[in-house]
């Protein structure tokens, strides 16, 4: 029992370091972007492609909910303690599952804080293109913690591909064969 506890106590560190380095380069870039563009200013990086904006958020991804702060600041602590309660359920003991909830923590504490501090969620990194018109297309801007949250999302999701097609279904730190 001593060395499942070490593993699961090891496993948790390695989340919380991790969740706690995305939070800081979340923070210090939304800082960065505060601090060098005016509010709906943008700087061209690449022209016709991407570009550093800075956009308040007050919804979810792609505006949807926008004005729903407070609301999105509840789901958003219930989605982090229900995935802290539950991560056992998803590999967390490995170093896969351990960078994927890192990730997601980080990013979901990022966001959080800009919620509650902010009242609204800085974002700053937009992809576009420019239309024959001269208008642009593009995807919505986003940000370091949005990006975090993403690629732990899909590591999740790969791991519980690989899980699956190997026949076989993680419980806690068991793993039955099928």
């Amino acid at each position: 029992m001593l060395a499942a506890e070490t593993i699961f106590q090891k496993s948790n560190r390695r989340i919380a370091a991790l969740a706690a380095a995305v939070f800081a380069l979340d923070q210090l870039t939304k800082w960065l972007v505060v601090r060098s563009l005016g509010v709906y200013d943008e700087k061209i990086v690449v022209r016709g492609f991407f570009k550093f904006v800075h956009w308040g958020n007050t919804g979810a991804a792609w505006s949807l909910f926008s004005g729903n702060n407070g609301a999105l600041v509840i789901v958003a602590l219930f989605a982090f303690v229900a995935l802290f309660l539950t991560r056992h359920h998803f590999d967390s003991h490995t170093l896969t599952g351990q960078i994927a909830f890192g990730l997601i923590f980080g990013g979901i504490a990022g966001n959080l804080f800009d919620r509650v501090v902010r009242h609204e969620v800085v974002d700053f990194l937009r992809f576009y293109l420019v239309q024959r018109g001269g208008g642009e297309l593009g995807f919505p801007a986003f940000n370091v913690a949005d990006t975090a949250i993403c690629a732990g999302v899909g590591l999740i999701f790969l791991i519980t591909w690989r899980n699956e097609r190997a026949g076989s279904v993680t419980v806690g730190n068991q793993r039955p064969v099928a």
